[in-house]
């Protein structure tokens, strides 16, 4: 077992949790600088893929990302440590900091640091729709994604359609659009 990976394995997934303020969605930002930039572990394409499927799947996409990374790249032991990693600045942090908010939820201090972090996510989280739409056009062009773009925020904004029925659709849609013909040598 390779100890300098698992370190880093723990010490990257412990540093996109403690400091992904705002939920699983926010932290991929986090997740994306440490896992493609700072170890280099898989490409952006790779990161976006991952991502994408990982939200189709229910649960938190913080746990599911640790869990697939820490796999693929450090095999069962990389897993649980990635996991762990992901899941433990959550739980203390919430035990700590839920227990102080509600103490001083009508302090003005409490109340501007809350306010304070609002737009430091929203742009974290505009930034990972940027770069998902960006890695997607690589593959099928911007008039595909234009197209999907406006055509979700129609369906699940304006029409109210649950989310998980769009993303079934899409799935759906996927397979049978981009299936390849087997060749003629399989």
């Amino acid at each position: 077992m390779d100890w300098t990976l698992q370190k880093q394995l723990f010490l990257g997934f412990f540093r996109a949790g403690i400091f992904g303020y705002g939920g699983g969605p926010a932290s991929i930002p986090l997740v994306h600088k440490e896992v493609v930039q700072g170890y280099g572990w898989m490409s952006d394409e790779e990161f976006y893929d991952i991502l994408a499927i990982g939200n189709t799947l229910p649960g938190p996409i913080m746990t599911k990302m640790a869990g697939y990374i820490g796999y693929r790249t450090g095999g069962v032991t990389g897993m649980f440590s990635a996991l762990t990693a992901s899941v433990f600045p959550t739980v203390v942090l919430m035990i700590v900091l839920i227990g102080a908010l509600l103490s001083f939820q009508s302090s003005p201090i409490v109340q501007g640091m809350t306010s304070a972090i609002a737009p430091v996510v929203g742009v974290m989280m505009l930034t990972l729709t940027y770069n998902t739409l960006k890695s997607t056009k690589g593959r099928t062009g911007w008039l595909f994604v234009t197209v999907f773009t406006v055509l979700s925020i129609v369906v699940l904004e304006l029409l109210n359609i649950h989310p998980a029925f769009w993303i079934a659709l899409l799935l759906i849609i996927g397979v049978m659009y981009w299936r390849k013909p087997a060749s003629p040598e399989e």
